[in-house]
Parts: C-alpha cells; sequence; structure tokens
C-alpha cells in the first residue's frame, strides 16, 4: 500500500441541509486521520441556519452564492480553484461518513489505483429511505452492484481527485445535470482510472415523487446525450418506457420481497415508470440540441 497524503482539501457542497450538516462536519473531523484538512464551502444560498453550523468549523473558504445561481460544473470547478492542496476531496453536505475510517478508506484506494482519474466512496442509505431508492442504492454500490458491469459509473457526492489532473481535465459548466458522468468518461478515455473504494462509506439517500424521478431522470439523460454518450436516439415507448419499467419492477419484487417491503411495490413501479418516461425523453431532447 501506498503511503496516503497527510494533507488534503476538503471542498462541500450545501443548500438548506442543516438537518444533516452537523453530523457531517462532525464526521469529517473525528475521522482517523493524522494529516490535515483544509475546509471549504460552497453554499448556494441556505436560509435554514446551514451557515451558523458551518462557521463553528471555521472554513478556509465559505463562500455563499445568490440563490438559484447554482451550475454543478461552476461550482466543482471553484472548489478545485480554491483548494491549496494537490488531494481534493468532494463531499455533499448531506452525505455523512459511516464511520472513522471513510476519509482514509478513500485516500488508500486513490493513491494505490495508479493513473488515478478519481476514487469515489461506496454509499448507503438512510434509515427513512423508501424501498425502491434502496434497492438502487444496492445496485450501485453494494456488494454484488449491478454498476459494475455498466459501460461506466461514477458519483461526485463523496469522492477524491488530484488537482493536477483536474487541471488537464476541468469539468464542463454548460451541463445541468450528470457533470460528473461527463468528466470522468472523459478523463477515462484519456487513459486515467475510475475506481470504487468500497471500503469508504458515507450514508446518503433521497426519496423522490414519481414526478421529482421524471425530472431528474430526464435532466440526466439530456446532459449524457449532449455530451454525445447515447447512441441510439430513435426511442420507441413499449420497447424504451413499458418494457424496461416493467423489467425494473420485477427485480424491484425480488429486492421488496428479501428485505420485507413489499407493500411498497406500486410505488416502485410509478417512480420506474417515470425514470425511464423522463430518460426516454432526455435522451430525445438532448440529441437535438
Amino acid at each position: 500500500m501506498n503511503q496516503i497524503p497527510d494533507s488534503i482539501s476538503l471542498v462541500m457542497r450545501s443548500y438548506n441541509e442543516a438537518w444533516a450538516i452537523a453530523d457531517t462536519l462532525k464526521a469529517i473531523f473525528a475521522q482517523d486521520y493524522a494529516g490535515s484538512i483544509e475546509l471549504i464551502v460552497l453554499d448556494s444560498g441556505s436560509t435554514d441556519g446551514s451557515h451558523e453550523i458551518i462557521r463553528q468549523y471555521q472554513p478556509q473558504e465559505f463562500i455563499i452564492a445568490e440563490p438559484g445561481t447554482y451550475v454543478p460544473g461552476k461550482v466543482l470547478n471553484q472548489g478545485f480553484r480554491l483548494a491549496s492542496h494537490e488531494w481534493v476531496v468532494f463531499l455533499n453536505s448531506d452525505a455523512t461518513p459511516a464511520n472513522d475510517q471513510w476519509l482514509k478508506e478513500l485516500l488508500q484506494a486513490a493513491v494505490d489505483t495508479p493513473k488515478l482519474g478519481a476514487a469515489f466512496s461506496r454509499q448507503i442509505p438512510r434509515k427513512d429511505c423508501e424501498a425502491v431508492f434502496a434497492h438502487d442504492y444496492d445496485r450501485c454500490f453494494g456488494p454484488a452492484r449491478e454498476s459494475d458491469q455498466w459501460d461506466h459509473f461514477f458519483s461526485m457526492v463523496s469522492c477524491v481527485a488530484q488537482k493536477s489532473v483536474w487541471e488537464q481535465y476541468p469539468i464542463r459548466e454548460d451541463l445541468q445535470y450528470a457533470e460528473d458522468d461527463e468528466w470522468t468518461r472523459r478523463m477515462k478515455a484519456a487513459g486515467y482510472a475510475t475506481v470504487l473504494a468500497s471500503e469508504s462509506i458515507a450514508i446518503h439517500s433521497h426519496n423522490y415523487t414519481p414526478e421529482q424521478s421524471y425530472k431528474r431522470a430526464k435532466g440526466d439523460a439530456i446532459a449524457v446525450a449532449q455530451a454525445g454518450n447515447i447512441p441510439d436516439v430513435n426511442r420507441r415507448w413499449h420497447r424504451d418506457v413499458l418494457l424496461p419499467a416493467i423489467k425494473d419492477t420485477l427485480k424491484d419484487f425480488k429486492y421488496f420481497r428479501a428485505h420485507g417491503t413489499l407493500s411498497e411495490l406500486p410505488h416502485a413501479f410509478r417512480v420506474r415508470y417515470q425514470q425511464r418516461l423522463g430518460r426516454m425523453h432526455g435522451y430525445n431532447q438532448g440529441c437535438r440540441k
């Protein structure tokens, strides 16, 4: 094993997440890590008391943007620019380290990877997570994760990268969704590795309505299509919405049965249908731009 860095910059994005941010900041500074942590917080105009909590931890940089001006690529690039150290960790304010090994395990996976693009943490859902989204976290991050068979998967929620690599591959600022997917695909094409640090665990999840699921899926698909990463643009409802939604729900059925949550299956189908519909609409719209 290679030696982990003795100093890092930690960039936290926040917006009205006072309900989680105190636990997240407490967990960051309780890590089993002997090095120094430079805290940089980029807030999108929170109004829920987050600022008072953040100031207790005396961040090196605390930038408060005007509400409604958030563009993910711009904020992430700003975080890299403000970082004083080569190794830059990104952690969403509502992604709470699960234990005191989160940072050490993330950094170890990073330094042990030749030609690293980025390393990202495993995420586990919160206790109040609805079954359909808990299943998604299992598919993406679980021990037998489906994402290992996908052409590409990455999450910026909890990750680390090197500033010198970012200087060669800055994050695109014209995408409102999936900017991290495009960024790591571009680095991957240039020969840089993206790895899951499975022993670095962050607690993070969201419960979305079917309508919110549609919006997120559509936004991600628009961004992916604009980046040129979807070859098939001739989408059809029965082939690319209905049948995949049914297949997704059958997978949910197996997961729900194993976890005693079968009562949530009707909600799961509504979510899966809207996810697939949003994806189809997003691909079509993104490819027309």
